[in-house]
């Protein structure tokens, strides 16, 4: 069992001690005794995810009329002294997430690369895995990933750009320079976690790589891909297990091509892949997040367990059926009563999308706009939703007998989703639920929840191997316990 280790002081619960050079201090003496370090810290770690300005108004809900954006500047620049209140302290530090309970046990660890905002990452947590270390490139989803998922920084590490563990950029670097580097770079784990992009493979670095005496295989086929990436960590580190997420023309990018060299690169690896054979209708590798929230999304997703440890005999993907919820949420559950006008499509923008989905119906295409209501189950959110909104659009009592222009259409015109009940259709949320923190703006929340996935799929992935990767990390134990023996 792998247990948490002590927590930074700025990162502690309020019901928790404060922990620092070694002696425990209560929340209610931090007024007195925490230093302008401490204060500066959390003000840093806050601006991590959170702009200056909000912070100011954030902090002014303790003491109205005390904080300004330029203030805070002044602080950090260390012109003045940041002095913070037991109240503001607490109040500040109530924006990053919360520590777990120190004695938390785990099962398992992983790593979680193109994490965007890190769904993957809580479906594995929800199923006793601990994450040591995270990788994204995109700033806005790294300020959202800071603001939900707790860092401790004694055993988990933030990468920006992956290239820079791997040094796939550097074709001059010898793949045995690489893998060290790798090594050096991202902690033991036991599982992979990738949400890599779709790109496809090109043979235009072989002939460089023949010059420099490579050989062939995934590190020729995957070579200025960010799959290749993804494979060179998996060479190094050999994780009991991987799970690749992908979207569901993954299978068809490229002609089949794309597809086709990840499978045989992640064989040339020693890992066995789930369903691999399986290319009918349904494939159980495509995964409908519609079974757990009122969306389709259909999601390829890629789980391999390493051939030498034999712990994948009998697993597949067909049983997440078991998985399902017995009631999922309706659209109803997850929509809020009131929102901001500003939600609601302008007369402009709603006559512009109702009459081009007749044009388009009458010329036989399917493009147009998705009006549902309560009991619908949406098209799939995508990342270009904050344009116009128009896959999803809520009904707001939208009359087509009446005519596009009567009175009474105009007045209910529809309205996007928020990006509140964006992260409840995702799985972020729960009905009726707010707590994943949104620190960007809303075109930014809509990229992100349009690039991600559905957490419950996540979560019922990890059930599924959970048993097996436990398995599969005591047999790696062992074996490293036998070689220490017959070392001595």
């Amino acid at each position: 069992m792998l247990t948490s280790s002590i927590m930074l002081s700025f990162r502690l619960p309020v019901t928790d001690g404060l922990r620092t050079t070694g002696i425990e201090l209560h929340m209610s003496e931090l007024h007195t005794t925490s230093s302008e370090r401490d204060n500066l810290r959390l003000l840093r770690k806050a601006l991590e995810s959170y702009e200056p300005k909000f912070i100011a108004e954030y902090l002014n809900q303790v003491s109205p009329g005390t904080w300004t954006r330029d203030i805070l500047k002044r602080c950090l620049s260390e012109k003045q002294p940041l002095q913070l209140s037991d109240a503001e302290f607490r109040h500040l530090q109530s924006l990053l997430p919360e520590a777990p309970p120190p004695d938390r046990q785990y099962e398992f660890d992983f790593i979680d690369l193109f994490a965007g905002i890190g769904g993957i990452r809580k479906g594995f947590e929800h199923a006793g895995g601990r994450c040591v270390f995270t990788s994204e490139w995109n700033p806005f989803a790294v300020r959202t990933y800071k603001a939900n998922h707790y860092s401790d920084e004694s055993i988990h590490t933030f990468n920006e750009d992956i290239r820079e563990v791997t040094l796939s950029a550097k074709l001059d670097v010898p793949e045995e320079e690489a893998y060290r580097h790798i090594n050096e770079k991202i902690p033991d784990h036991d599982v992979l976690l990738a949400g890599f992009p779709c790109q496809p493979f090109s043979i235009a670095g072989v002939s460089k790589k023949n010059s420099l005496g490579r050989k062939h295989g995934f590190e020729c086929d995957t070579q200025g891909t960010l799959f290749f990436d993804v494979a060179r960590i998996i060479a190094a580190k050999r994780p009991v297990a991987f799970v690749l997420e992908n979207v569901k023309n993954l299978k068809s990018h490229d002609k089949g091509k794309t597809f086709k060299v990840i499978m045989a690169a992640l064989d040339e690896l020693g890992y066995w892949v789930a369903d691999a054979d399986a290319n009918g209708v349904p494939d159980p590798k495509i995964i409908d997040g519609a079974h757990f929230v009122p969306q389709h999304r259909e999601r390829i997703v890629l789980v391999g367990f390493r051939k030498d440890l034999g712990v994948h005999d009998g697993f597949t993907l067909r049983d997440i059926v078991d998985e399902y919820p017995p009631q999922k949420p309706t659209l109803g559950d997850i929509l809020d009563p009131e929102v901001d006008p500003a939600y609601i499509l302008t007369p402009k923008l709603w006559e512009y999308l109702f009459n081009y989905s007749i044009k388009h119906k009458e010329k036989g295409n399917g493009f147009g706009y998705g009006l549902v209501s309560a009991n619908h189950v949406t098209r799939t959110l995508s990342a270009r939703y904050h344009k116009d909104g128009s896959e999803i659009l809520i009904d707001r009592g939208f009359d087509p007998s009446l005519g596009l222009h009567h009175e009474q259409n105009i007045k209910n015109r529809p309205r996007r989703l928020t990006p509140r009940e964006c992260a409840r259709l995702m799985g972020y949320d729960g009905p009726g639920e707010s707590t994943f923190r949104i620190p960007v703006s809303d075109t930014q929340a809509y990229r992100q929840f349009g690039n991600s996935v559905v957490v419950p799929v996540f979560s019922a992935v990890a059930r599924l191997m959970y048993s097996r990767i436990v398995k599969g990390r005591q047999i790696l134990h062992e074996r490293e316990a036998d070689g220490g023996r017959l070392a001595a």
